[in-house]
């Protein structure tokens, strides 16, 4: 029997520093009520004193070493779409700040949809004999890259980061993660993108000026199509992991979607089957964070007790790419401290 990924520790983190509706509003053309009915969001969470990913991460993975009662793992893998800098990777940094040693690490972007890309990676490693522990982030300071004064995109996204830590072990025990259903669509790569900063297009600065207009720095987004396709894409990947795993949706007792909007989360949960109930949801309090998203719905449901050993749940995500994906576990019994 080839061996599984299974959880073995837990940790999130959230930066203190918290942004209202309200504080947004005195600088957008718009009003609180209009952000929460449109998008499910009060407040997030954001970075500041100069804080960025590396450390929000750092912050996740101690505490899911901790979780596991852990000191070191064989890799570290991060995660992000709002990396430090473009080059090095964040996660040999955060191996050296942890203290686990010269291991292998490296990160990995696949936007909202990195955490569950980001699981099937390390299963990978650990099945194919390359690790038998490791440390797994998602974690993302993307408010600095979504532009301040655009009223389409600065309610939306937070920062914020969790970890989980990963053994080698059995299919059949709890914990174990998979079977996996991911997929892309290049073709509508641009509804959803940051246009400048990569080798597509640079700045001009050894000319002394700056040829890329101001908003390709920032993240643009086709709203209304994005919606439609992540109500397509997380609902047919959410129904193929299932028949995979051969669970019925009256199988699943916490599904844990990626949190981009409360309407889109609502309309899978509807579009599944699955009551209202049986979905955590803690966007109203963090926004968007991406690649964070899941592994913090997944802590602060563990420590509040709505997410208890032996439950069945599944996860699914979506994102730029476009990308998607979903998986499938048995929660393990692990202890883990709330983000809030």
């Amino acid at each position: 029997m080839a061996a599984s990924a299974v959880i073995a520790g837990l940790g999130a983190w959230l930066p203190p520093s918290v942004v209202t509706n309200g504080d947004l509003c005195s600088r957008l053309d718009t009003t609180e009520e209009w952000i929460e009915s449109r998008t499910g969001i009060r407040e997030r969470r954001e970075v500041s004193d100069g804080a960025a990913t590396v450390d929000l991460a750092v912050k996740a993975g101690e505490r899911a070493l901790k979780s596991a009662g852990l000191r070191s793992v064989d890799a570290v893998v991060l995660a992000t779409t709002s990396p430090d800098r473009t080059c090095p990777a964040g996660a040999p940094e955060v191996a050296s700040r942890l203290g686990v040693g010269a291991v292998a690490a490296f990160d990995l972007t696949s936007a909202c949809s990195g955490f569950v890309y980001g699981l099937a990676t390390c299963a990978g490693l650990i099945a194919a004999d390359v690790a038998e522990t490791v440390l797994f982030i998602g974690a993302e300071a993307f408010s600095t890259f979504v532009n301040p004064e655009d009223r389409a995109t600065a309610p939306i996204f937070g920062d914020g980061a969790g970890a989980v830590v990963l053994r080698r072990g059995s299919p059949d025990e709890p914990g174990a993660i998979g079977p996996f259903d991911l997929g892309s669509d290049g073709e509508n790569a641009d509804l959803l993108a940051v246009a400048a900063g990569g080798s597509r297009q640079r700045a001009s600065t050894r000319l002394g000026n700056d040829d890329v207009p101001t908003e390709d720095w920032y993240l643009s987004m086709a709203g209304r199509a994005i919606f439609q396709h992540a109500l397509a894409r997380m609902t047919a990947s959410a129904n193929t992991v299932l028949d995979r795993a051969g669970w019925a949706v009256a199988d699943v007792d916490r599904f844990v979607g990626h949190q981009a909007n409360i309407r889109i989360l609502t309309s899978v949960a509807q579009r599944l089957g699955i009551a209202q109930d049986r979905v955590p949801a803690n966007i109203d309090r963090v926004g968007n964070t991406l690649a964070a998203s899941i592994p913090l719905v997944l802590a602060e449901s563990c420590a509040n007790g709505h997410l208890r050993p032996g439950d069945r749940v599944l996860m699914t995500a979506f994102g730029a790419g476009l990308s998607w994906g979903s998986t499938v576990l048995v929660w393990p019994d692990v202890v883990t401290t709330s983000p809030f």
